[in-house]
């Protein structure tokens, strides 16, 4: 398996890029996460269906973590499903904390024009990275089918999650993470103060066009468009 033992030092996190139609000044940025087992080409079609008219320069990352066979990249080991191995977590959390920000300044853009966004245990990631202790708001979260974590030297910070809008989708029949982690992220993510809108579709461990197209709306909604001409 992938060992880090120092974030500082690591290379940037392999990703892909779909640059804004108007790449000099995109209006914000998108970054997908995918979950585990998966890679950084997973969650990639996705991004022109939440930003069809490519307003944001969108990204998604691949996780750090690879375990020895043909499984694919992980966030972190999974031991018992809601408590994520602590030191991968935060490696992975550190890693998306740096390369997110320095696309931001590359982009020369704020957080509240950034959407993070994942799916299982990229949701998991995209909650920890947006509403860590001290971070700045985004512009809107876009956790599917995950949880809100609990790890060691962790927790849901209330100015971090105030008043962020939350799309929060966790498939009623998923086998992998039980509906209940998705009844319990809402309920933590309310009393945090963030605006959840909670969709439960009859589905499995999977995303439906709906959310999809919830999170268009919600996109154009909150991050606004700033090109001219």
């Amino acid at each position: 398996m992938t060992t880090i033992r120092n974030t500082t030092d690591a290379p940037p996190l392999a990703r892909r890029e779909r640059p804004a139609a108007h790449a000099e000044r995109p209006d914000g940025l998108l970054v997908l996460l995918h979950g585990r087992g998966a890679n950084m080409d997973d969650l990639f079609p996705i991004l022109d269906l939440v930003d069809p008219g490519r307003r944001l320069h969108a990204v998604t990352f691949q996780a750090p973590f690879q375990p020895q066979g043909p499984m694919g990249w992980f966030w972190y080991t999974v031991k018992v499903v809601g408590a994520p191995e602590r030191d991968e977590f935060h490696a992975s959390m550190r890693m998306l904390h740096r390369d997110i920000d320095q696309l931001l300044i590359d982009l020369e853009l704020t957080h509240d024009q950034l959407v993070v966004g994942g799916f299982s245990q990229g949701a998991v990631m995209a909650i920890g990275t947006a509403f860590a202790p001290g971070r700045p708001r985004p512009a809107a979260v876009l956790p599917w089918s995950g949880f809100v974590p609990t790890v060691e030297h962790w927790n849901l910070d209330r100015d971090a999650a105030a008043g962020v809008p939350v799309l929060l989708t966790h498939g009623a029949l998923d086998p992998v993470i039980d509906v209940e982690f998705g009844h319990n992220a809402k309920a933590l993510l309310e009393q945090a103060g963030a605006d959840v809108t909670y969709r439960e579709p009859a589905i499995g461990h999977e995303v439906d066009l709906e959310t999809v197209l919830a999170a268009r709306e919600l996109v154009l909604e909150r991050v606004p468009t700033r090109h001219q001409g």
